[in-house]
C-alpha cells in the first residue's frame, strides 16, 4: 500500500425525488432523513460523503441496511450519477467520462463482484470467467488461458468444464471473483460478496480474499455490514449511517476511540485479544 489515492470521493450527494437543492440545504443545516421525506418528499441516499483510497489498500464501507453503503460504492464506476461531488478514479474524473470511455473503465480498470454473482447458467465454468475477455475480443485461446490461471488462484483448478449449478455457493462467489480478476482490474469494487454465505465458508473465502489480496495488491472497496469482517480484512474502516459517513479509521482506531455511541455500539462485542489477532492478519 502506498499514499497514492486511486479511488477518490469529495463532497459526494444523492437525493432522490424531487426538491433536490432544498433537501440538500435542510439536511447540511442538521435536518434528519425522515424530516428531509416529510418536508420535500426527497430521500436522503448519501449526503456529502467524502474519502480517499491508497493504491493496494482494502477499503471497508460498513454500515446496517439502508445506509448508504451499496448507493456509494456504485459511485466510483458511476452506475449511479450523483447529485452534487466529485469522483476521481486512476486520475479521471468519472463524472466527465463520455460512454465509450466509462464502458472502458469498468471492462479494464475496475472489477466489480456483487453479493448474488448472476453467473451464466448456460455456460461452463470456463466460459463465466472468461466472458469479459470475449467481451473486448480477446481470442479463444487466451480467453481460456486466462480463465485457466484466475480459477487456479481461487481454488478452482479443475472445475473449468463444470456449470454453475453444479457449484455450492461458496465455490459460485470464487467464480464470480476470478471473472472480476479476469481483465487485471487495478481496482476491485465489492458488494457484500460473501454475506449470503454459512459462516464457515464465509470465513474461508475471507482468508483467500486475504491471501490474494496480499499477492495482487488490488486496490479494493469492499462493502459489508459486518464489523467482524471489516476488521478482519480491511486496511481503513469507514463507518456510515442514514447516508453519512460517520467515522473513517483503521480497525484499531474504530474499536478503541468510537466516535459517538453509534460506532461504539458495533464494536463493543469485539474482545481486544480479537483486535490484535485479526491486526496481525494484515500485511
Amino acid at each position: 500500500m502506498t499514499g497514492e489515492p486511486v479511488i477518490e470521493l469529495e463532497g459526494v450527494w444523492k437525493i432522490h425525488g424531487p426538491n433536490v437543492e432544498a433537501a440538500m440545504a435542510d439536511t447540511r443545516a442538521g435536518a434528519s432523513k425522515s424530516d428531509i421525506l416529510e418536508r420535500h418528499g426527497a430521500v436522503v441516499g448519501i449526503a456529502d460523503a467524502s474519502f480517499a483510497v491508497l493504491r493496494g489498500e482494502v477499503f471497508c464501507i460498513m454500515g446496517l441496511s439502508g445506509s448508504g453503503k451499496s448507493t456509494l460504492l456504485r459511485h466510483v464506476n458511476r452506475l449511479v450519477e450523483p447529485t452534487a461531488g466529485s469522483v476521481r478514479v486512476l486520475g479521471q474524473d468519472v463524472l466527465a467520462l463520455e460512454a465509450a470511455a466509462l464502458r472502458r473503465l469498468r471492462a479494464e480498470r475496475v472489477g466489480m463482484v456483487f453479493q448474488h454473482m448472476a453467473l451464466l447458467p448456460h455456460r461452463s465454468v470456463r466460459d463465466n470467467v472468461a466472458y469479459p475477455l470475449e467481451i473486448r475480443g480477446a481470442p479463444l485461446a487466451r480467453r481460456w488461458a486466462v480463465a485457466a490461471e484466475k480459477l487456479r488462484l481461487v481454488g478452482l483448478a479443475g472445475y473449468e468444464e463444470r456449470f454453475p449449478h453444479e457449484l455450492s455457493g461458496g465455490m459460485q462467489q470464487r467464480v464470480g471473483l476470478a471473472r472480476a480478476l479476469a481483465s487485471d482490474p487495478e481496482v476491485l469494487l465489492m458488494d457484500e460478496p460473501f454475506s449470503s454465505l454459512d459462516p464457515l465458508i464465509r470465513r474461508d473465502l475471507q482468508d483467500q480474499f486475504l491471501a490474494l489480496s496480499r499477492q495482487l495488491g488490488k486496490t479494493t472497496l469492499f462493502v459489508t455490514h459486518d464489523m467482524d469482517e471489516a476488521i478482519r480484512i480491511g486496511s481503513r474502516i469507514a463507518i456510515m449511517k442514514d447516508g453519512r459517513i460517520v467515522q473513517v479509521g483503521t480497525p484499531a482506531e474504530i474499536v478503541t476511540r468510537p466516535v459517538n455511541d453509534y460506532v461504539r455500539s458495533f464494536v463493543q462485542g469485539i474482545a481486544r485479544d480479537r483486535l490484535v489477532a485479526e491486526l496481525e492478519r494484515h500485511p
